[in-house]
């Protein structure tokens, strides 16, 4: 088991094992390795149960079970009401407004040049 957990490190040495758990140490501090260890144990253990759980519906599936079909409800049928007619405001007629002219407009108001 031992010499099977070396062979994923590759030709990693003793030291460098050390260098990279003290680095590891540094990074993350001592209060903070075991809640990581805690929740990388959880992710495993619901993978594992995940997996568990698909192979048993996998194996499960060739068995043959019977099915009870049952109908959707059928749905009931209300009264159809017409649509409420849309809103329309009342018709008010607006003020005529005569427009403001400046005092360059006032003085050539009469000035036509088409003629």
């Amino acid at each position: 088991m031992h010499t099977s957990l070396l062979l994923f490190l590759g030709d990693i040495g003793g030291s460098e094992l050390i260098l990279i758990l003290v680095v590891f140490l540094m990074f993350f501090g001592a209060n903070k390795i075991p809640e990581l260890a805690r929740g990388l144990g959880k992710g495993i253990r619901e993978f594992k149960d995940a997996t568990q759980e698909i192979r048993s519906e996998i194996e499960n599936s060739g068995q043959s079970q019977p099915t009870h079909y049952q109908a959707p409800p059928v749905p009931q049928s209300y009264p159809v009401t017409p649509p409420a007619p849309a809103y329309t405001a009342p018709q008010t007629e607006l003020p005529t407004v005569e427009p403001v002219l400046s005092p360059a407009q006032e003085h050539n108001k009469d000035f036509n040049p088409t003629v």
